[in-house]
């Protein structure tokens, strides 16, 4: 009951702020008051405002915005976002752009669950649609899934990734953005294994975790730290009355959203104060940079707590992909059997949340992979959100990883790794 009670407590507290917001504003807006030259109240408006906003974004799923796209004929035309396969705890849908022809390159974008939603990867769906035929991993709010659709680790996710995959056929591309990095590179050599006609292309990892204790930051220094118990009985709280899966054990979005805001403490105090200043000033608007930056940022999810504990022991602590000893469902999995899906690593200079070094481990893993398969690219100056969604990635990054799609669009001819499943 106590982590119940913890958990409707901050909800309680994210409510109380978001009425606080709207309180101040509605007061400070009365008409009468407009008859009083005090900038107090405009100042008290615009707190009111920025502040009932920022609070009241935290519990809704942003929309993906995506309605229409300018095709090469000049016209707009529509874009359907369609379930292909649905699950309790995600979906993979697909970006249909109506009355386009279908294009060359077959795209599965793995999203991050690592607090946020899908939609953070918005602008990058956004850039691939040009000229690929976008599929991407939906995962759902673990507060809104039913107890009785039982657990999710870890494995299960590796899992939901093997079957997205088989779905989309071989003649799929894909990118694995931040933390589903090293479960992606563990879901395809799955595959290379059980089901080696179902492997994708190519492969791209972008700032994932692959090796955390190559380069070591502050995340990975947070995982060392803290023992498993601690982790348990600080990080993880039951969900209360107020959602379907009321009694679920979560690792709440608002605790990790805490986490990344302290991380940048000043930063973030300086946007909210700069915004409120903007507000007052007649300059600032729904759609305007701060808006359309923390209207995702602050939009959070809770993780299922086994999901976040085996993430921490299993992928930082035990460093079980790092060391090629993963197990998924009773079955070790073996990187070094990837032999013809191309790998390609993508990491920023500036990244504080996966440094440099972390993802490009994951080409020594692949041993059996020849090394014209393999690449790597290291964006100078780009931090952890723009090598995927920033000005590094829409003018560098992404022309790399489509020439990389481009360059190993074909499966070379030759004898295909053997299923030792099928052997046996």
């Amino acid at each position: 009951m106590r982590y119940m009670l913890t958990y409707d407590l901050m909800e309680s507290m994210r409510n109380t702020n978001q009425w606080l917001g709207a309180s101040a504003n509605s007061l400070a807006s009365y008409p009468w008051f407009s008859m009083l030259p005090n900038p107090v109240f405009n100042w008290m408006s615009a707190w009111g405002q920025v502040t009932e906003r920022t609070f009241e974004r935290m519990v809704a799923k942003p929309d993906w915005g995506i309605r229409t796209f300018t095709c090469e004929d000049g016209k707009d035309h529509l874009v359907d976002i369609r379930t292909v396969v649905e699950k309790p705890f995600g979906d993979l849908i697909h970006f249909h752009v109506n009355g386009r022809e279908e294009q060359p390159r077959k795209v599965l974008l793995v999203a991050p669950m690592s607090g946020h939603y899908a939609t953070l990867l918005r602008s990058t769906v956004k850039s691939l649609i040009v000229n690929c035929e976008v599929y991407i991993t939906d995962w759902h709010n673990a507060r809104d899934i039913p107890v009785s659709a039982g657990k999710f680790d870890i494995e299960d996710y590796t899992l939901y990734l093997v079957d997205f995959m088989r779905e989309l056929g071989p003649d799929t591309h894909v990118v694995a953005v931040c933390q589903p990095a090293p479960l992606t590179l563990a879901a395809t050599a799955y595959l290379a294994e059980q089901d080696p006609d179902a492997q994708p292309l190519s492969l791209t990892l972008i700032g994932g975790p692959i090796d955390p204790d190559a380069t070591p930051t502050e995340v990975t220094d947070f995982g060392r730290r803290v023992t498993m118990g601690q982790l348990e009985e600080t990080m993880i709280q039951r969900v209360g009355f107020k959602y379907k899966g009321v009694g679920r054990m979560v690792y709440p979005g608002l605790l990790q959203l805490a986490s990344f805001m302290s991380m940048n403490a000043d930063r973030h105090s300086k946007a909210f104060s700069d915004q409120i200043h903007r507000v007052i000033r007649g300059e600032a608007s729904d759609h305007d940079a701060h808006n359309r930056f923390y209207d995702e940022y602050l939009a959070v999810m809770d993780m299922t707590a086994e999901f976040y504990l085996s993430t921490v022991e299993r992928i930082f602590k035990n460093r079980e992909i790092a060391k090629n000893e993963f197990i998924v469902d009773g079955h070790k999995v073996d990187i070094g059997k990837i032999t013809n899906v191309a790998v390609k690593t993508v990491e920023g200079a500036n990244d504080d949340i996966s440094a440099p070094g972390q993802c490009i481990a994951a080409l020594d893993l692949c041993t059996g992979l020849p090394p014209e398969k393999k690449a790597s690219h290291v964006e100078p100056g780009a931090g952890h959100y723009g090598i995927f969604a920033g000005r590094s990635w829409r003018d560098n990054i992404r022309p790399l990883v489509i020439d990389f799609m481009n360059a190993n669009s074909t499966r070379p001819k030759g004898p295909q790794p053997a299923n030792k499943n099928a052997a046996a």
